[in-house]
């Protein structure tokens, strides 16, 4: 597999998987670059030029067998595996995080959820108890865990982020409104809901 691929295509993957999935929700076994495209608004061009990058996963004139693609793609993204994750922040947005139940639907596990308060710490969370950041390095380490998940205030976000990395973490998804600093080799993902809506109300009308 080539090693130096656009993000922008890697960030695709996840949105074709996702609609192969409901391919198969419906019953379908078989779809085409122009129905992909069709769907999520991507021109079939894009969607074939992008799976070339990974090799060739279907037949001009027959289109994809969805099964063999999903998997295909699931092998690239590296989810056919579970994923173990620590949660950083407790508040409103980490308690929205810690109850939300589509990433262990996905392969993704939350197995500890770390704050600083003192009033949180050693309460449930979820199912979860939560754990004081004084802990937070060791268990990462211990566990060998690779992804994180940041919610904490933006003036801690990037403390967090030492820790997690000098722990050993590679992947960071993070919601504090701050753009992380970290080194090469770690791997991080903005969600800030506000970004979004500034970049949609350019679109809007007066």
């Amino acid at each position: 597999m080539p090693t130096e691929i656009p993000d922008i295509v890697i960030s695709r993957l996840p949105v074709y998987l996702r609609a192969l999935e409901r391919l198969t929700q419906e019953g379908q076994e078989v779809t085409s670059s122009h129905e992909l495209g069709r769907r999520l608004g991507i021109s079939s061009a894009q969607i074939r030029k992008d799976l070339s990058h990974f090799g060739g996963f279907g037949k001009q004139g027959t289109g994809y067998k969805i099964a063999f693609l999903k998997e295909q793609l699931r092998q690239v993204l590296k989810v056919e595996r579970e994923w173990n994750v620590v949660l950083v922040g407790a508040g409103d947005l980490g308690s929205a995080i810690a109850h939300y139940r589509g990433f262990s639907d996905r392969g993704f596990h939350i197995i500890s959820v770390f704050d600083n308060s003192a009033e949180k710490i050693g309460r449930k969370l979820s199912t979860y108890d939560i754990e004081p950041m004084s802990q937070l390095d060791e268990f990462v380490t211990e566990h060998d865990i690779r992804i994180a998940m940041i919610a904490v205030p933006a003036e801690h976000a990037q403390q967090v982020a030492d820790t997690l990395v000098k722990a050993g973490v590679k992947a960071i998804l993070n919601y504090a409104p701050i753009n992380l600093s970290v080194p090469e080799g770690v791997h991080v993902q903005y969600i800030d809901p506000v970004l979004h809506l500034q970049r949609m109300t350019y679109y809007l009308s007066e």
